[in-house]
């Protein structure tokens, strides 16, 4: 098998029961079929399930689709998106190491590396993507791993996966990209030599706003080390998260059609709108890195932001009048969903700090969803004229 759609519902672990579908394991732990063998499985002499926190077939399951999808050697699953992130950080660093971070990161992620992992020694600086000449200059001797979000969230940057590759092994750096936004459908930072690749799984992989669970995929030695660290501080994804997230995988490809087909329309479409300063859309083709994204996407997401004029309160009168689409800090689902950044996900961000990223008063972060495209238009477009 080597399409993408197939792999995503045919991969799955066999039992010894004539299930279809992949049945649901609700156990902590496993029996041994003799002490040899528990001895042998715990000096992992030979593999096997031995207790839910390490491994459950479910989470095996979701990770063998996972890593086929983005062309990786292994992978781990975990309880949310940020135990992830955490996880491929904080399992392969050490205090007095440094990281290097494009500077448009999700919130909690900028949360990580400025006030979490300092208290532990380690550091890290943001390099600005207009700038990548540059980037060798804030290296420091201590640097160990490069660490990129693309498309960026809620900004839709996006970074030159070729180039950070290629950045990262003259370097000998650990190259980690946050593939949340495109999903191992669209891109597969593998491919341009990520090491580990991150998700939030809780977004377009359940993509119907169920379940948390969080995904950490890449080298098989990287994995090893994240697996050691992840098994012993217990971010574990339970069976059933796992299953639910297995199962949705095998509608990714058919549902991100229909994002992507969805948002390319509400892009097109209010694009030029009197009410609006901007709209970005990474497959736009006034989208600044407008190429780029063609170049390593197979679509442009389902992402997209308005930028309203009048600031703060016409951006919040503006999601007031909306009468479809909802306002919650997710994104992914199969319902539309409104956020405003700069209040909300990004709110511990300093001004400065939103202003150095893009993200204004105006900012609206649009996740499109699977109603008909023309429901979202009349929603969208109705709200902006009632919030003049």
């Amino acid at each position: 098998m080597s399409h993408f759609e197939t792999d995503a519902i045919r991969i799955q672990q066999r039992s010894n029961q004539r299930e279809h579908s992949s049945a649901l394991y609700l156990s902590s732990s496993f029996v041994f079929e003799s002490a040899e063998e528990a001895r042998a499985m715990f000096a992992e002499e030979i593999q096997g399930n031995i207790y839910s926190r390490y491994s459950n077939p479910n989470s095996s399951d979701l990770i063998d689709k996972v890593c086929r999808a983005e062309g990786t050697e292994d992978g781990i699953a975990t309880a949310s998106g940020m135990a992830a992130m955490f996880g491929s950080i904080a399992s392969l660093l050490q205090q007095g190491d440094h990281i290097l971070a494009s500077r448009s990161l999700f919130g909690s992620t900028h949360q990580l590396l400025t006030r979490v992992f300092p208290k532990w020694g380690i550091t890290s600086t943001y390099g600005d993507i207009s700038d990548y000449q540059n980037w060798d200059k804030l290296l420091q001797p201590n640097t160990k791993m490069l660490f990129l979000e693309t498309p960026s969230n809620p900004g839709l940057e996006i970074i030159d996966l070729e180039w950070a590759g290629k950045f990262a092994a003259a370097h000998g750096l650990i190259l980690v990209v946050d593939n949340c936004f495109a999903t191992p459908y669209l891109q597969q930072p593998a491919h341009w030599g990520a090491h580990l690749v991150t998700h939030s799984a809780t977004k377009y992989i359940d993509g119907q706003g169920r379940v948390l669970g969080g995904l950490i995929l890449g080298k098989k030695e990287l994995i090893d080390e994240v697996r050691f660290f992840t098994r012993h501080t217990g971010p574990s994804l339970s069976p059933f998260n796992a299953w639910i997230l297995s199962k949705s995988m095998e509608t990714l490809a058919v549902r991100m059609d229909r994002h992507c087909e969805n948002a390319e329309k509400v892009a097109r479409y209010f694009e030029g709108c009197p009410h609006l300063d901007r709209v970005s859309y990474p497959f736009l083709p006034s989208h600044q890195q407008h190429d780029l994204a063609i170049k390593q996407m197979k679509a442009g997401g389902g992402i997209l932001t308005l930028t309203v004029k009048g600031g703060l309160q016409r951006a919040q009168r503006f999601i007031d009048k909306l009468q479809m689409i909802s306002i919650t800090p997710n994104l992914g689902d199969s319902r539309s969903i409104v956020t405003h950044p700069a209040s909300t996900t990004h709110s511990k961000l300093s001004a400065e700090e939103r202003q150095k990223v893009g993200i204004t008063d105006g900012l609206i972060r649009l996740s499109v969803g699977l109603e008909h495209y023309e429901d979202i238009l009349q929603d969208v477009e109705r709200s902006l004229e009632q919030s003049k």
